[in-house]
C-alpha cells in the first residue's frame, strides 16, 4: 500500500487571542497563507501541482467563513486550480485535515495534499452553543460548556485543585525550557505585517515562573456558571451534568484560566505526499502517518474520547502504548490528559514534553497540526522514532494519530 509521508511543516507563533495579542492585526486568512508559503520556501514544491488544501476550523463564520482554506490558497497567490477545503471536528480540526490528507494519499487519489488549520480567536463571532439551539437534541442529551464538562471529569476522576494545578505547572516549565532551548524553532515562521515588519516571532501566552502559589488565587471559572439557571425548568447546567452523572452529588470546580488551555490565534500546515511522489520530486520525508483513528464518547461529559481514539489508533497500528516514544495530549484542560494518563498507564515522562495548551495556547483548528510538527521536532531533537497526538473535541470526540519518523 501506498504510504503518506510528512515532508515538512510550518507554524506561526501563537498570539494572545486579545485585541492587545501580536496576531489580532492579521486577518485568519492572511495567517493561513503566511505559513503555505512557508512551507513552499522550505521544500521547493510546486504549487500548481497540490490536490487539495485541507484546513481544519472551529468557527465558520465571520472573519473564518466561505471555506477559508480556499480563500487562503488565493490570498497567498497560489494558481487558481489548487482547490481548498475547510472542515470542522471542532478542537480536532487540524488533525483530522492532515487525516483526510493522508487518506486522500493513501487511497492513490491525490498524490501531494497541503493539510493545517487556522484559528484567530481574537476575532472569533463566538456563534451558537454547541446543541445549535435544537430543545430536542438538548431533550437527549443536556449539552454542558466543556468547563463544566472538565470539572465532571476532574469530580469523578478525584483530581483536587491541587493536582491539576500541579499539572499547569508542569506544562509551563516544560514551555519555558523548551522556548529557551529553541525546541520549536525549527517549526516557527515569524509573522510580518504588510510592509515586511515582524509582528510576532515566538509564542507569547506563556507565563514563565508560574507557581502552585501564583494559581491558588485564582478563582474556579465555572463554579458560577454552573451554578445558574439555564433552561425553561431552572435548571443549571451543573443540574444538567448531575442529572447525566446522579451518583455525583457536588461538581468539584476546579479548573481556571491559569490550568485550561490559552485562548490564543494562530495558524500551522504541513505537507503530506506519496511515497512514489516524493521520490520522483525528490521530496525528502521526516515522518509517515502509521495510523488514524476518531471515537465518541458520552457528549456531557464531552471530553473523554481522547483515551479510546488512542487504543484505537494503537490496534490499528498493531502497537501498544510502550511502543510510543512521545506522546502530545492536548491540554484543553487539566483534567484531560491527567486522566488519559491514569486510563492508558502511560509514562508521565513521555507526555507534552516541551509544554502544551495550557502554556501556549489552543488555537482551536490549528491546533492538532501544530502538535504533529511539535512531536516530530522532539523525536528528531530526541533520536526517537514514534509519537502519538490526540485530543477532545466538542461532542463528545477524540481524534488520534501515530506518527513515525523516517
Amino acid at each position: 500500500m501506498r504510504e503518506a509521508w510528512i515532508i515538512d511543516g510550518a507554524r506561526t507563533p501563537r498570539g494572545k487571542g486579545k485585541q492587545t495579542g501580536g496576531l489580532h492585526e492579521v486577518h485568519p486568512q492572511e495567517l493561513l497563507a503566511g505559513v503555505l508559503n512557508a512551507i513552499v520556501e522550505r521544500t521547493g514544491f510546486d504549487p500548481a501541482e497540490v490536490d487539495d488544501v485541507v484546513m481544519g476550523n472551529g468557527e465558520h463564520a465571520g472573519e473564518h467563513a466561505n471555506d477559508i482554506a480556499r480563500s487562503a490558497v488565493l490570498t497567498a497567490g497560489w494558481p487558481v486550480t489548487v482547490p481548498g477545503l475547510t472542515l470542522n471536528r471542532f478542537c480536532g480540526g487540524g488533525q483530522q485535515a492532515v487525516t483526510a490528507a493522508a487518506m486522500g494519499v493513501r487511497s492513490g487519489w491525490q498524490d501531494l495534499v497541503v493539510a493545517g488549520g487556522v484559528e484567530s480567536m481574537s476575532r472569533h463571532s463566538y456563534g451558537a452553543p454547541l446543541d445549535g439551539g435544537n430543545p430536542r437534541l438538548r431533550e437527549k442529551y443536556p449539552l454542558v460548556p466543556q468547563g463544566v464538562s472538565a470539572d465532571l471529569i476532574a469530580t469523578l476522576e478525584g483530581f483536587d485543585r491541587e493536582t491539576v494545578d500541579d499539572f499547569a505547572v508542569r506544562s509551563q516549565q516544560a514551555a519555558a525550557r523548551a522556548i529557551a532551548e529553541g525546541r520549536f524553532d525549527r517549526s516557527v515562521v515569524p509573522v510580518l505585517d504588510a510592509d515586511g515588519e515582524v509582528l510576532l516571532k515566538v509564542d507569547e501566552h506563556p507565563r514563565a515562573g508560574t507557581t502552585v502559589e501564583s494559581l491558588a488565587g485564582l478563582p474556579p471559572s465555572f463554579a458560577r456558571s454552573g451554578a445558574k439557571p439555564r433552561d425553561p425548568d431552572g435548571r443549571s447546567y451543573d443540574d444538567m451534568a448531575r442529572a447525566t452523572y446522579p451518583q455525583v452529588t457536588e461538581i468539584q470546580h476546579v479548573h481556571h484560566a491559569g490550568n485550561s488551555s490559552g485562548v490564543v490565534d494562530g495558524a500551522a500546515a504541513l505537507l503530506i505526499s506519496s511515497d512514489d511522489y516524493a521520490r520522483a520530486h525528490d521530496l525528502r520525508p521526516r515522518a509517515r502517518i502509521v495510523s488514524t483513528a476518531v471515537a465518541g464518547a458520552e457528549p456531557v461529559i464531552m471530553l473523554t474520547a481522547p483515551g479510546p481514539a488512542s487504543e484505537m489508533c494503537l490496534a490499528r497500528a498493531g502497537m501498544t502504548v510502550a511502543d510510543i516514544d512521545l506522546w502530545e495530549i492536548n491540554e484543553a484542560f487539566a483534567a484531560v490528559p491527567l486522566k488519559v494518563v491514569r486510563d492508558l498507564g502511560i509514562d508521565e515522562d513521555k507526555v507534552n514534553v516541551n509544554g502544551g495548551a495550557i502554556a501556549l495556547g489552543h488555537p482551536i483548528g490549528a491546533t492538532g497540526a501544530i502538535l504533529l510538527q511539535t512531536v516530530l521536532d522532539e523525536l528528531e531533537r530526541r533520536d526517537l522514532t514514534t509519537g502519538l497526538v490526540t485530543m477532545c473535541t466538542g461532542g463528545g470526540m477524540g481524534t488520534a494519530t501515530i506518527i513515525e519518523r523516517l
